[in-house]
């Protein structure tokens, strides 16, 4: 992982990180990434689900979708991820702030063709999303694999930005009676909801409990 690139340099210092440890956690917990490339000519994002898997992010969706098209070109990629913490309100409009944690990576997309691989990586995917959840289920065929496209973007060119704490009132307007401090925010689950096929009798699986309060 590289921090020599103007692109991956953080302007507060003090908020930037560029150990892979850091940008590796922030890049593991964010539940979706954005995707940024150009297409012919116009800069498009595009929010999709990522994994990663030692020192790549890997992307998967249908080889007719526009960012597969062009990420399977091997083309010079960004992806962002950003996890919001909480709301910094100070007693100034201008100080107002959150605290989040947040990575950028920058490199040159790479399809990937070998099945195997392939299929390592959607199994990731799927863990991903809901931990324990891949030997709950029928292994993929060989038709499903080919037909999902898989790409993906080295972690070389990568920093993490994070900011913390509390307020960054001015001295003279700590004495102001308005309220200041956080208000934290985080990524609440609701109850598992099975869908019509569920049997009755089914037992809800324990790897599910990772969703409850």
């Amino acid at each position: 992982m590289s921090s020599d690139s103007p692109s991956t340099t953080v302007r507060k210092a003090e908020r930037g990180a560029y150990d892979p440890d850091t940008v590796n956690a922030i890049i593991d917990e964010a539940p979706v990434c954005q995707v940024g490339f150009l297409d012919d000519g116009w800069p498009v994002v595009i929010p999709t689900l990522h994994v990663r898997v030692d020192d790549h992010i890997y992307l998967h969706g249908s080889h007719a979708t526009r960012m597969i098209r062009t990420l399977k070109k091997g083309v010079r990629t960004c992806v962002t991820v950003s996890i919001l913490d909480g709301l910094v309100l100070a007693r100034s409009a201008l100080h107002h702030s959150v605290n989040y944690r947040s990575a950028v990576v920058f490199g040159e997309s790479k399809h990937v063709g070998d099945l195997e691989t392939r299929r390592r990586v959607l199994d990731a995917l799927v863990d991903k999303i809901a931990p324990e959840r891949r030997s709950t289920l029928r292994p993929m065929t060989e038709d499903e694999v080919r037909k999902t496209a898989v790409v993906s973007i080295p972690i070389e060119h990568a920093s993490a930005k994070i900011r913390s704490g509390s307020t960054d009132d001015d001295p003279a307007d700590t004495t102001l009676p308005a309220w200041g401090g956080v208000i934290p925010v985080s990524l609440v689950y609701g109850a598992p909801e099975p869908d019509e096929f569920v049997d009755p009798s089914a037992t809800e699986p324990e790897h599910l409990g990772f969703f409850l309060p």
